[in-house]
């Protein structure tokens, strides 16, 4: 396995987001310099990589909404923290001045809703929306067509596709994802970035078009998790600046023990990541992070199906009133789920659903009684696979998205073939500070040349 911060294509080029605001803010940065740099990129790759929805005439108005912020905000003592930060925004997300299509073939006016207090507030703090990213299919398997920034050839997963190949190639330093089985994280693996997934219900996900309530989670990717913190502080409900600190200055001081869940789920991995992940295990532990081995969810298989189960039953349940008109514009496996869900009756649903509490409260449970802090496990069950066709496995991610759990992807490393490989983070519900915090020290320590 080679470092991250090796040899990269010319299509990648994340630019973080916590140095870049804070140029932007005290004027080091020109803004218009900044835009006109990342239009140029979007301009040379996006053509290839096809992270954005096309929109006419997208120079004239992000440099005209880069000019009235300028206007706005002179002072740069005064400008908010986003100030001119070019923000994706995945395209189940109402936007004011943007159509929604959910990845789909239905008419927009089909998603037609206020723009969400999430888009609102990175807004209102100063970013500016490049664009639409492509999502899969209402936010499931059927891919748009986005190609991975580190090889084109390659998926970069989903269904937040175009949010982290965006961000990865350098068009926007953040982007809006979702997560409902592995959309965040596995994305960020296969793209060589961040993504954050929140605990569930610590941001809002009004303005979103729903695939499965019980499930869906509105998250953050970045290049790094310093630069999540910074926009994760605007739309994450009761967020705790003074938490955040703490951790930082605590796991400065101490590293906190992390479990690895060994077992069946952890088999659910290819080699390559296996490989990859016991060799981020040891440099973690060369850098005084102890990780054990816990024997935890080795029901995997009862929880992966108890997920579906909820997914398939509640697209149903929030497509009944497109279906009959619209029906026939869904991909195959979207009607296919809709199928399955529509035999699940509303007694195996509620029971499925109770079982969310339960995976957490044992998770939970299982961290304490070995004395750990945090789960660590891979973000990917491998790297990236080649074709368009298929946007990859979700398995690593989906018990923490069941439970509910506060998660952070990161990279790690690269595959022999040169593409990223990360790990995954999962801390208790609520703990979504401590667990940004303890990305910050994570990838520094991976990021260190060796």
């Amino acid at each position: 396995m080679s470092a991250l911060n090796g040899k990269r294509p010319e299509t990648v080029s994340p630019t973080p987001l916590a140095a870049l605001t804070a140029g932007l803010r005290d004027g080091s940065i020109a803004l218009r310099d900044y835009v006109e740099a990342a239009l140029d990129r979007i301009d040379r790759y996006d053509g290839r990589i096809r992270a954005l929805l096309p929109e006419p005439g997208r120079r004239e108005r992000v440099l005209a909404e880069a000019a009235a912020l300028e206007a706005a905000w002179p002072d740069p003592a005064s400008r908010p923290p986003l100030y001119g930060a070019l923000l994706g925004v995945k395209d189940i997300f109402a936007a004011d001045g943007f159509e929604t299509r959910a990845g789909s073939r239905l008419p927009p006016e089909s998603f037609a809703m206020p723009q969400g207090p999430v888009v609102t507030a990175l807004r209102a703090a100063g970013a500016i929306v490049v664009g639409k990213t492509v999502t899969t299919e209402f936010a499931y398997f059927a891919p748009g067509p986005t190609a991975n920034p580190w090889d084109l050839s390659r998926t970069p997963g989903g269904s937040s596709s175009g949010s982290a190949a965006a961000v990865a190639a350098g068009f926007c330093s953040l982007a809006l994802g979702t997560q409902t089985i592995g959309s965040i994280s596995r994305p960020a693996a296969y793209c060589g970035i961040a993504g954050w997934k929140p605990s569930y219900d610590r941001t809002s996900r009004d303005g979103v078009v729903p695939f499965s309530p019980s499930l869906d989670h509105v998250g953050l990717l970045a290049p790094r998790a310093a630069d999540i913190a910074v926009a994760a502080a605007l739309i994450a409900s009761g967020w705790d600046a003074a938490a955040y600190g703490a951790a930082l200055a605590r796991y400065a001081r101490m590293r906190p023990i992390l479990a690895v869940p060994d077992g069946r789920y952890l088999a659910q991995a290819d080699s390559s990541a296996l490989a990859a992940f016991d060799a981020t295990v040891a440099r973690l532990q060369g850098a005084g992070y102890s990780v054990i081995r816990v024997a935890a969810l080795d029901d995997i298989d009862d929880i992966n199906a108890r997920h579906r189960r909820i997914a398939a039953a509640e697209m149903e349940r929030t497509h009944r009133g497109r279906t009959p008109e619209y029906g026939g514009l869904y991909a195959p496996s979207t009607a296919e789920l809709i199928e399955k869900g529509a035999l699940i009756d509303d007694n195996e649903l509620e029971l499925d659903r109770s079982g969310r509490a339960s995976l957490r409260t044992a998770l939970e449970r299982l961290l304490e009684e070995a004395g750990a802090d945090y789960w660590l496990s891979p973000a990917a069950t491998g790297p990236a696979s080649v074709g368009l066709d298929s946007t990859g496995s979700p398995l690593m991610n989906l018990p923490w998205t069941n439970a509910g759990l506060p998660t952070l992807a990161l990279p790690t490393c690269q595959s022999v073939d040169g593409m990223p490989m990360g790990l995954q983070l999962a801390a208790p519900f609520g703990a979504d500070e401590a667990l940004l915090a303890l990305g910050v020290g994570v990838e520094t320590v991976l990021s260190a040349p060796r």
